[in-house]
């Protein structure tokens, strides 16, 4: 089963694709909730290049690698990979007027609920929104 978030984030392409996919934004924004963050990221951003976040919660109670292969990168359009159980995340960034719709689609896992895991990557869309609305250009 596929799952798909989205939100309009209002910047330019460049500004959301920097904030994507440089590894010093990726671990300011990629988190669901205050209570977690993101202390480690490294981004090989070309096919067969490899990625690797640490997510954890801010008290070290929990925390696990996320990481895959890119398999297609198009520059300001689209990012997919293959996380390294085998499921597939496609990102396609749409341009429009004065704002950049991010639109991700991703295999779900068989652990949790489905809609469990649309509201924690909707949380983390939704934080990277916030962050890249935030930083100044």
């Amino acid at each position: 089963m596929q799952i798909t978030v989205s939100t309009t984030i209002s910047a330019p392409i460049a500004k959301v694709r920097s904030a994507w996919t440089q590894p010093a934004n990726i671990m300011q924004r990629t988190h669901a909730s205050d209570d977690r963050h993101a202390p480690a990221a490294t981004n090989d951003l070309k096919v067969w290049g490899k990625f690797s976040t640490t997510m954890a919660a801010k008290d070290w109670s929990m925390s696990f690698d996320f990481g895959g292969i890119y398999s297609e990168v198009i520059e300001h359009k689209q990012i997919s990979y293959e996380m390294e159980d085998g499921r597939k995340v496609n990102i396609l960034f749409e341009q429009q007027w004065d704002s950049v719709k991010v639109i991700e689609t991703f295999d779900s896992e068989m652990t949790n609920p489905a809609e469990m895991q649309r509201a924690g990557r909707q949380a983390i869309l939704d934080n990277f929104k916030k962050y890249v609305e935030s930083v100044q250009s």
